[in-house]
């Protein structure tokens, strides 16, 4: 067997890995973006059709495939089963895929750390479409894990000197806490302003949270494209339903969804928007 041909069945093997553990992961997704807004456990009781109370097989219960198996209805009761449950299964292993190859195919505690944010943000944008709440348990979440993730990278790449270890967990330490507070009190100035110029509450609190975690993960100046990113996205988005009438002027919109999509690219292409930013403005200066 050549070469070429074993890497290739190398490449497609973790390819389909990666692809099953996303597609595995966003189905649990599913029970987070039901259950946490709902106050219910995320253990038990195990999945089920929510009109005959009939529990999922094993066989129902794989991602996508189940949905597609069953023909979008439970096998039981024949009760429609919303075809967004795959959608978000097959999103989840899309995102895995793309990151991994983002990554150039490397397995890593940063590929790790990725998956996690970009799982827990699509978790927030979907709970806030469906009820515009961020509930306070991932939020919270968010931040630990985000520091927890940036402690434990900087600690594996530090060579295991131990002056070199302590100086990397303070420096990791110290810029996930300044990025969770520039995150929380920077868009906590935000909604307190907008407060007074639109005279009633202009984002929710749970926004600022969210914000208060992708400062954690991410640190100070990518929640400031974070945020930019976000503004610039929700007032196109806003602008054309008003036009269509999809929504009225005075409906609120949810703004996790905007600051997760924004949160994902500075995740993926920050630090290139951030240089290419900066490589612009020192030339022009």
């Amino acid at each position: 067997m050549s070469y070429e041909l074993t890497l290739a069945i190398v490449r497609l093997v973790n390819a389909a890995i990666v692809l099953g553990l996303g597609c595995a992961i966003g189905s649990f997704l599913n029970v987070v973006i039901y259950r946490v807004p709902a106050g219910l456990s995320l253990w038990w009781p195990p999945s089920r059709c929510p009109k005959c109370i009939h529990p999922l097989g094993a066989t129902e219960n794989r991602p996508v495939i189940g949905w597609l198996r069953l023909g979008g209805r439970c096998a039981h009761c024949r009760t429609p089963i919303s075809p967004r449950y795959p959608l978000i299964e097959a999103l989840t292993g899309a995102i895995f895929l793309t990151t991994f190859y983002l990554g150039a195919e490397a397995w890593s505690i940063g590929l790790v750390s990725q998956w996690v944010m970009l799982a827990w943000l699509l978790a927030l944008a979907m709970i806030d479409i469906d009820t515009m709440t961020l509930p306070n348990p991932l939020t919270q979440w968010g931040v630990a894990m985000g520091i927890g993730f940036n402690v434990a990278i900087a600690g594996l790449a530090s060579g295991g000197n131990s002056s070199e270890l302590f100086a990397a967990l303070g420096t990791a330490l110290f810029t996930s806490l300044l990025g969770a507070m520039v995150g929380l009190w920077g868009l906590d100035s935000v909604r307190f302003l907008g407060s007074i110029v639109f005279r009633k509450e202009a984002m929710g609190a749970g926004d600022s949270k969210l914000m208060a975690g992708v400062g954690a993960w991410l640190g100070w100046p990518q929640v400031l494209l974070t945020v930019l990113i976000a503004c610039a996205i929700g007032a196109v988005v806003g602008s054309v339903a008003i036009a269509l009438k999809w929504v009225q002027r005075s409906q609120p919109i949810p703004f996790g969804p905007f600051l997760a999509i924004g949160a994902a690219i500075a995740l993926l292409w920050g630090q290139a928007i951030i240089q290419a930013y900066l490589g612009l403005f020192l030339t022009v200066g």
